[in-house]
């Protein structure tokens, strides 16, 4: 199950409340595209329209050996194929305050592509700072205890 593309920073940024996984709607020269190392996550999310569920602003690049380029473009919306259940309940969630669909990484699973996304609450700098700590500490530990058992 290699990974295509990650949004590093979104596990930093944002506290998971719930995590999803979903299809992908992609032309062939898309798919093509992400498999070259083409997709970028970073500043996208995914939002709820017409009781259906959107990729916005994720850049997937031109596949490199596509004949006609002009007319594509990387940033437009794509649909994300998940169950009736998962989408009734982020309908539910999305109307809270303050929470947002994020988008993960992409991967596949056989031939299709598929997408990680969860339903997140955005962090404070000092929640981020705490992350960092306790990170930090739990390193230092591990370290210590493996010194030992040499």
């Amino acid at each position: 199950m290699p990974s295509f593309a990650e949004h590093r920073k979104a596990r930093m940024n944002y506290e998971c409340l719930k995590e999803f996984e979903g299809g992908l709607v992609l032309s062939g020269a898309e798919a093509k595209a992400i498999r070259e190392g083409q997709a970028k996550l970073e500043g996208s999310y995914l939002k709820l329209q017409a009781g259906e569920l959107f990729l916005v602003g994720a850049h997937i690049g031109a596949y490199t050996k596509m004949a006609r380029r002009d007319d594509y473009d990387p940033l437009k919306e794509r649909k994300v194929l998940i169950h009736k259940k998962e989408l009734l309940f982020l309908q539910e969630k999305s109307l809270e305050k303050g929470l947002t669909i994020v988008p993960f990484s992409l991967y596949s699973l056989g031939r299709r592509i598929k997408i990680s996304f969860g339903l997140c609450r955005g962090r404070k700098t000092y929640d981020k700072k705490q992350q960092l700590k306790e990170r930090d500490q739990k390193r230092r530990i591990s370290r210590f205890t493996n010194r030992g058992d040499e």
